[in-house]
């Protein structure tokens, strides 16, 4: 064996190796980018809070100890700010300002609920 050839044919196999390995990282690449335009397309809309609205605010330590019909959500909060990457800054009279995740607020709907009262009377058969 002629080892300029055999040189040359290493050195084909490692710029082959180099090209495999480039187009394998483009297709990672498209790849991930396609899965991100995949989910954020099914990502849940929504969350859009405006300054002076009212907001609930989940609670977590209610969660520790559950009951039936103990609401995991404290009392309305109002939004003083809203900044980027889904923070938003709530105020309380008693608990003051701070800054919390969208993740954790949910609407707070004003009004008063109309229950209706019906009465079944159970008869002995």
């Amino acid at each position: 064996m002629d080892p300029t050839l055999c040189e040359n044919e290493r050195k084909l196999q490692v710029l082959e190796l180099e090209e495999w390995r480039l187009h394998a990282y483009e297709n990672t690449k498209l790849y991930k980018e396609k899965m991100k335009r995949f989910h954020d397309a099914r990502l849940k809309g929504g969350k859009d809070f405006q300054t002076g609205e009212q907001m609930l605010l989940y609670n977590s330590k209610l969660h520790l100890f559950p009951r039936k019909l103990r609401s995991k959500r404290s009392s309305p909060f109002v939004v003083t700010q809203v900044l980027p990457y889904g923070v938003v800054e709530i105020s309380h009279l008693q608990q003051g300002t701070f800054k919390v995740n969208v993740n954790h607020l949910k609407r707070y709907l004003e009004g008063e609920v109309m229950l209706q009262n019906e009465s079944m009377l159970l008869q002995d058969i």
